[in-house]
């Protein structure tokens, strides 16, 4: 099927899936009824450690399909406007003092912070026996991740990122027919994205004055001391090493999905970057990534290429793809021996198979979600993993991107990566890139 051919198809489906929707289906009126129980009591009781920006609609979410009980808030403007919604929650500004006062009335949380409070956060609620949903990437750096993973593993707790496409069916059958050799051998993956949307590369702010209502220690965490300045706090904070993960870490989680469902892309043996210039303070502007994937029992090895700050894929592979149509700000294309996938926009949901002669889409098996959060609420019940959950899922793929910023780090040399025993054999300068150290009071549990 060409893509010109494949245009007025594509609308179609966009017109229902909303070229940039993240919510991947809901539950069906049985199934809501099943998810909430019949009474207050089988509720889910949720804290929501993060309740502005994207922790409004994660604790929406909770509050969709179970009962919030607490909630945690650096800033007294996201409280004031959450207790609106929730009256009569309780109210923290410590997530640490949280779940050591409330810890007996909840059963899960929802992790809404940036990125260097992830692992701390997410760590302390498993090691009391909570579920605990985390927004992506599910971890600041590789150690935390893997950390994670094996946390949730040993406390047999119920897990889920927040990368929403996972749980698209759109993405798991794609994902499925793949595996089953739609495309014939795969040996590149290319992956593009328009992030950064904030600042980086660029040199600390002036000091500021610190706004009323905000604590701005607490938002510090476990990151070194610093002044406030608005070049971190409430948006840019993704732009820098102390508390983001860059445009790699904040896209990847999606863009990479596909890919990495349909492929097993995790433990690469090597990483090489170039970028615009890192003064490893702030993340660059620009830069590109060389992911190399050994062979495992169901494919050969694969090169994966990551693009961001304008960067994109060469003409050569970008052309025969699009056949003169315009390329979509983040995207992947996945490049088989029969044919190539071309998966415009970040969630994975809308792929075309580009090179095939026109025909139906091969059945395949995969397991449909009844929704995201949906499927996280019924792991708790049930005991069935959610798909993206730590050990199984989030916890390598946040491994996999985020060895990517340690070659951002080492600008140029190629990471010779041991992923069994998280070592780079060659570049002991990225150590504090692997496994950061932390504040006084500030630790993994």
């Amino acid at each position: 099927m060409s893509l010109q051919s494949s245009r007025r198809e594509f609308l179609r489906n966009a017109a229902f899936a909303g070229a940039g929707a993240i919510v991947a289906g809901g539950a069906s009126a049985e199934e809501s009824k099943r998810i909430r129980g019949k009474g207050p009591g089988e509720l889910v009781n949720f804290a929501c450690i993060g309740v502005g920006g994207k922790g409004d609609s994660d604790a929406a979410e909770a509050n969709r399909l179970g009962k919030i009980v607490a909630i945690c808030d650096v800033s007294d403007a996201n409280i004031a406007a959450a207790l609106k919604k929730y009256p009569g929650v309780k109210v923290f500004h410590d997530y640490r003092k949280m779940l050591d006062e409330m810890g007996k009335d909840i059963d899960a949380v929802t992790v809404s912070t940036p990125d260097h409070h992830h692992a701390i956060a997410a760590s302390m609620a498993m090691s009391m026996g909570k579920a605990c949903f985390c927004q992506k990437p599910l971890a600041h750096s590789i150690y935390e991740a893997r950390h994670l993973g094996e946390l949730a593993k040993k406390m047999k707790v119920a897990t889920q990122m927040g990368n929403q496409g996972t749980s698209g069916n759109g993405l798991r059958k794609a994902s499925a027919q793949i595996r089953a050799g739609r495309i014939g051998k795969v040996s590149e993956v290319h992956v593009w994205t328009n992030r950064p949307i904030w600042p980086q590369g660029g040199v600390r702010g002036a000091k500021m004055d610190v706004p009323a209502g905000l604590d701005w220690e607490q938002w510090l965490g476990p990151a070194p001391e610093r002044p406030y300045s608005t070049n971190y706090a409430p948006f840019a904070w993704r732009g820098w090493w102390d508390f983001g993960t860059g445009a790699l870490g904040d896209m990847a989680c999606h863009t990479v999905n596909l890919p990495f469902m349909a492929l097993d892309l995790r433990n690469p043996t090597s990483v090489v970057a170039t970028s615009s210039g890192n003064n490893k303070d702030s993340y660059p502007s620009a830069s590109k990534i060389t992911y190399q994937f050994p062979a495992n029992k169901d494919r050969g090895p694969i090169t994966m290429y990551w693009y961001d700050g304008g960067n994109m894929p060469p003409k050569e592979i970008m052309d025969p793809v699009l056949d003169g149509l315009k390329p979509s700000t983040s995207a992947c294309i996945i490049v088989g021996e029969k044919a190539k996938v071309y998966s415009p926009g970040d969630y994975g949901q809308t792929n075309f198979f580009v090179g095939l002669a026109d025909e139906a889409n091969p059945e395949v098996d995969y397991p449909h979600s009844p929704g995201h959060v949906e499927e996280f609420i019924l792991s708790i019940k049930e005991g069935k993993p959610a798909m993206s959950n730590f050990a199984e899922y989030a916890g390598p793929l946040t491994e996999t991107i985020l060895l990517g910023n340690l070659a951002v780090w080492a600008e140029g040399k190629k990471i010779d990566w041991d992923a069994k025993n998280l070592k780079a054999r060659n570049a002991p300068e990225v150590s504090n890139i692997i496994k950061p150290t932390y504040r006084k009071g500030f630790s993994l549990k």
